[in-house]
């Protein structure tokens, strides 16, 4: 029993020591590739916290490993303790230096990153590459001012709401996937051509623009204010301010024949900073 008990000490011991190895490399390839090829953690607190990690199993590893005098128990304790202090302060610095503002997908296979310089007020959508690293890929055109939120429309679609320094509600979508092939870019609007309704709310979407009835009051958006993010989904704009999201719904399919049946449905977001759910809607007819 004693041996058993030994031997499982043992195991823990040399994986919690490969684990700390395993952390450890992981830092280093990152040191490299960020020289290499400008990549970033997808978060910047993660740099931090795996150092927290690597040194935590180390210890632990060194704990059930060798036998150590009580001395020198305290020592390696307090290294670990000051290391531990040093990493979350420095974790806390970075923070408001670089704002991260990161959400993860409701399947766990995509994040929303963007990363706000505090002193510039410049915020940077990141997108995603391996897991854990990302590269920058758009400035946002206006920058955060105060409150924001992210919300999942579907588990490739992220929209950010915030409210811009200039007071205004405006919305960023994050897209990590595709309705068609994945051969080509199609537009959003003309994919949705025709009459949408749900939850008192209708929409239609013709050769003038797009229109959003809810309960009785219509709105229109021309073109010229509507923003495409993707292949998923769109921003109606009024006054330079964001109103409404529409994106495709996972069971939108998008097909290359224009008289190809309409397929799936579409959600409805409203742009408020207010706690909200989107609204599906289900197509009607194509005429209007």
């Amino acid at each position: 029993m004693e041996q058993n008990k030994d031997k499982l000490i043992k195991i823990s011991g040399w994986t919690l020591f490969i684990f700390a190895i395993g952390f450890f490399c992981l830092q280093a390839g990152y040191l490299l590739a960020h020289e290499r090829f400008q990549v970033e953690y997808i978060d910047n607190r993660l740099f931090y916290i795996i150092n927290i990690l690597c040194v935590i199993c180390l210890f632990l590893a060194i704990l059930l490993l060798l036998r150590l005098t009580k001395r020198l128990l305290l020592i390696v304790a307090s290294v670990l303790g000051l290391f531990v202090i040093v990493q979350g302060v420095l974790l806390v610095d970075s923070n408001q230096v670089i704002k991260n503002i990161t959400s993860v997908s409701p399947d766990f296979e995509h994040v929303f990153s963007i990363k706000e310089n505090v002193e510039s007020g410049e915020a940077i959508y990141y997108r995603s590459y391996y897991g854990i690293l990302a590269r920058p890929k758009e400035t946002l055109p206006n920058e955060i001012g105060g409150e924001y939120k992210v919300e999942w429309l579907a588990d490739d679609i992220a929209a950010f709401t915030y409210k811009a320094d200039d007071n205004t509600v405006q919305q960023f979508i994050g897209t990590y996937g595709d309705r068609g092939s994945g051969r080509s870019y199609y537009y959003v609007g003309p994919e949705i051509h025709g009459i949408w309704e749900g939850n008192n709310i209708e929409v239609i979407s013709n050769t003038d623009g797009i229109f959003v009835t809810e309960n009785g009051k219509t709105e229109s958006f021309g073109w010229d204010n509507i923003v495409q993010f993707g292949t998923l989904a769109v921003v109606l704009k009024k006054s330079n301010e964001a109103v409404w999201t529409i994106s495709l719904d996972k069971n939108f399919e998008v097909h290359s024949d224009a008289s190809e049946q309409t397929v799936g449905n579409i959600s409805l977001y409203k742009a408020t900073m207010e706690m909200n759910q989107s609204t599906t809607l289900y197509y009607k007819t194509s005429k209007r």
